[in-house]
């Protein structure tokens, strides 16, 4: 199918602005539906949700004209900044890039609902300081903090500022049905805006939330294009280069597969213009018990289907529970094995995969994970598993991440072919300023493929509210690679020795 580029313009911004964002939970988003008149007293305007949502407080209200449309809207503010420190482990690495920084932040305008119309826009936007930040030569080594500028504007003449419509969208909503047309922010188990750096990730078409019955919802959802966090423009939902075999021009993020590039579509006899269909439903009906059915499909390449679900067991009157939770995701080809041909998600041989895999993407990932809940929602012990068939790689380029919430952890990518993962977390809210998390995990790649070697991960993460509108967050990660595993198919070279820290200072203002 064509796809219609949907083209978005540049609003200009006017003051300095810094920020943080809250850590990826993992957990199913609740989709709005209730129509926009809500305001609730003693609480910011917004604030960040654990899986890095924004959770609005106060929405505009009703309209009795389109004058009052415009003049009864909200607008939304946020300062914030985002400071990246670096370092591989390896002797001989290459460090030259290893500090980055965003300043920046956006504007946001809800107008009030006339006729069950409204609309939203929101401008996005971050600054990269001189004296923080590689030099344009090095840009392409940049790791955590390269969505905090495009490497493709950089590459192309361009500074390192980055300013874009992140949010345009119509909003019709009776209290049933919620319509969105336009570029917004979409929560699934397939896609995050994970708005964790400085600009979110959107998508462009068209997405539907309907009730359905009590306590259960239906979203569908089209889209046509996305733009990731470090793009200015959109760009195609799966593609990987453009036609100029530019890598930063395209759906170039981590979870992509580089075999399902702009000239193997031709190759194929396939168009590189790919479109995105979406369909779930939740229902919370049964005490206790959440359950989700998913699906997504781009048409001619692969379908995915993947059923959740976390049921909550009180211990007596203690305010103590025990949430046990499972989330099975399947791959299904669609056309893209043969698109891909002999080559994995990270553009190597398929050394070490059963032989069905050269032209097939099929393949199934398992999560599986028991919460040990605090009382007075103080905090949860987290005990997650998850093992990736010994199949295909799981193609997941829109950050919804296929094992988060259950084993993935900061900038960890664990669900190429027979991996399997343990994690153990626990998080603790000590009083209302301060809270606290760590993670530990033990990663388990296949030595026979092409893919990273074993490690161990820890990240430590700490929030302060130092206001109510105010957040100060520092992240520290380290991840130890075991350096002694041969690459596939030679006798004397090594995989790679990824070890790593890394630390991140974020501060958050929303006002």
């Amino acid at each position: 199918m064509n796809k219609g580029t949907i083209k978005l313009g540049v609003v200009t911004a006017a003051a300095l602005l810094m920020s943080t964002s809250l850590m990826a939970g993992g957990d199913i988003v609740e989709p709005e539906v209730t129509p926009p008149s809500l305001v609730k007293d003693n609480k910011p305007k917004r604030t960040l949700k654990g899986n890095m949502v924004v959770q609005y407080h106060t929405l505009p209200g009703t309209a009795d004209s389109i004058r009052e449309m415009f003049s009864e809207g909200v607008f939304y503010g946020r300062l914030r900044s985002n400071t990246f420190y670096w370092q591989w482990a390896a002797d001989g690495a290459n460090n030259d890039a290893n500090k980055n920084m965003g300043l920046g932040g956006s504007l946001i305008y809800k107008s009030a609902a006339y006729k069950n119309f409204s609309f939203t826009f929101g401008y996005y936007g971050t600054m990269s300081p001189t004296f923080w930040r590689p030099d344009k030569a090095d840009i392409g080594l940049a790791k955590s903090g390269k969505d905090t500028f495009s490497r493709f504007k950089i590459k192309s003449g361009g500074g390192f500022g980055l300013h874009v419509l992140g949010q345009a969208f119509l909003e019709y909503n009776n209290g049933t049905v919620d319509i969105k047309a336009g570029r917004q922010l979409y929560e699934s188990v397939f896609t995050k805006s994970n708005d964790t750096k400085m600009i979110p990730n959107t998508f462009d078409g068209v997405s539907a939330a309907i009730k359905v019955a009590e306590k259960t919802k239906l979203r569908l959802a089209w889209f046509g294009s996305q733009k990731l966090r470090d793009h200015e423009d959109a760009h195609d939902v799966i593609t990987f280069k453009d036609a100029n075999g530019e890598s930063w021009n395209n759906n170039d993020d981590a979870g992509k597969h580089r075999g399902l590039n702009y000239n193997n579509f031709l190759a194929a006899g396939v168009s590189p213009n790919n479109n995105m269909y979406l369909a779930d439903i939740r229902t919370k009906y049964f005490k206790n018990l959440d359950t989700t059915f998913s699906y997504l499909q781009i048409p001619g390449v692969l379908q995915d289907f993947v059923i959740e679900a976390h049921y909550k067991i009180p211990l007596a009157d203690s305010g103590w529970a025990v949430r046990p939770g499972i989330r099975h995701f399947m791959q299904f080809d669609d056309g893209g094995g043969n698109i891909a041909g002999n080559s994995n998600a990270l553009g190597a041989d398929l050394t070490g995969y059963s032989a069905g895999v050269n032209g097939s993407l099929d393949s199934s990932l398992f999560n599986g994970r028991v919460d040990v809940l605090m009382p007075n929602k103080k905090g949860f012990f987290r005990l997650g598993y998850s093992k990736v068939s010994d199949d295909a790689d799981i193609v997941a380029p829109w950050r919804g991440f296929p094992t988060g919430g259950f084993t993935r952890a900061m900038a960890q990518y664990n669900w190429f072919a027979n991996t399997e993962t343990i994690m153990a977390r626990v998080v603790y809210k000590f009083n209302s300023t301060w809270k606290a998390s760590i993670r530990y995990g033990i990663q388990d790649f296949d030595d026979t493929k092409n893919v990273p070697a074993d490690s161990t991960v820890i990240h430590i993460d700490t929030w302060t509210n130092i206001t109510k509108n105010l957040q100060m967050r520092m992240r520290y990660g380290r991840v130890t690679a075991v350096d002694d595993i041969l690459k596939p198919g030679s006798l004397n070279a090594y995989k790679s020795d990824w070890s790593y820290d890394e630390f991140r200072l974020e501060f958050n203002y929303m006002f």
